[in-house]
């Protein structure tokens, strides 16, 4: 049974076999609606907003707060200070490991109500696990950046994330935090498969804001693999990508 909500500005798409109450998805969906009031940006009441603006001191914000913060610092360490929360503005925004982050949960939530099958998808950022109704496992599209209406390669990653970065969405929003230069625009698009859509998420920010040298830099990341396509069209892909491509 799949369901689609519109939540965090983006379309929530979830799937999970044998929830024919819809019980499993709409707990979910309830967690993004969460996610969303504590974590939002544009939200002037939000729980993040409010921080940024310092009305909370940091010993009075939630444990998820928290945790979203702390492991936003070890992810700038882990991608030497590619991936920032700091806006140019100096606003707070840790959106790039938010998504994946809430998707794992919503996905463990699912699990711990006794599903083993399902997908959830937001805003084109996949966690999966098992198979769908007809019993194969999940597939997921790569759309081309250029061409939204062509998907250009098709995954298949097991009980797996997949998490893609890029520009032709939502316009330049990813920038590099070294550099006081425009937004990156060598690259159009980059997918990471990974074993959870956590790691491919916040992995696949910090890539994107090292243009054409991300796809080696997740190269060196164990477990992870990236499908890159740059801005003259040129596809360039990590040294595993291929085991996860549909034959």
């Amino acid at each position: 049974m799949r369901s689609t909500r519109l939540i965090m500005g983006m379309p929530i798409a979830i799937e999970v076999v044998g929830d024919e109450s819809g019980q499993a998805r709409a707990a979910a969906f309830a967690y993004f609606e969460q996610v969303d009031a504590r974590f939002s940006p544009y939200k002037p009441e939000s729980e993040l907003s409010r921080f940024g603006r310092a009305e909370l001191a940091f010993d009075a914000i939630s444990d998820e707060l928290r945790e979203v913060l702390e492991l936003s610092e070890l992810t700038a360490r882990e991608t030497d200070g590619y991936f920032g929360i700091r806006r140019p503005d100096g606003r707070i925004d840790p959106s790039g490991l938010v998504k994946g982050w809430a998707i794992r949960n919503a996905a463990r939530g699912i699990e711990a109500a006794g599903f083993r099958n399902y997908v959830v998808d937001a805003g084109g950022d996949i966690q999966c696990r098992g198979h769908n109704e007809q019993g194969q496992r999940w597939r997921i599209g790569i759309r081309n950046p250029f061409d939204m209406t062509e998907i250009v390669k098709v995954v298949v990653p097991g009980d797996g994330g997949v998490a893609t970065s890029g520009t032709y969405v939502r316009g330049p929003h990813i920038y590099d935090p070294h550099a006081s230069a425009p937004p990156l625009d060598d690259v159009a698009s980059l997918t990471v498969v990974g074993p959870d859509v956590y790691e491919a998420d916040r992995f696949a920010t910090a890539a994107f804001a090292m243009g054409r040298d991300g796809v080696a830099f997740l190269e060196m990341q164990p477990g992870l693999e990236a499908y890159s396509i740059g801005r003259d069209r040129v596809a360039t892909m990590t040294s595993g990508f291929e085991r996860y491509v549909l034959q």
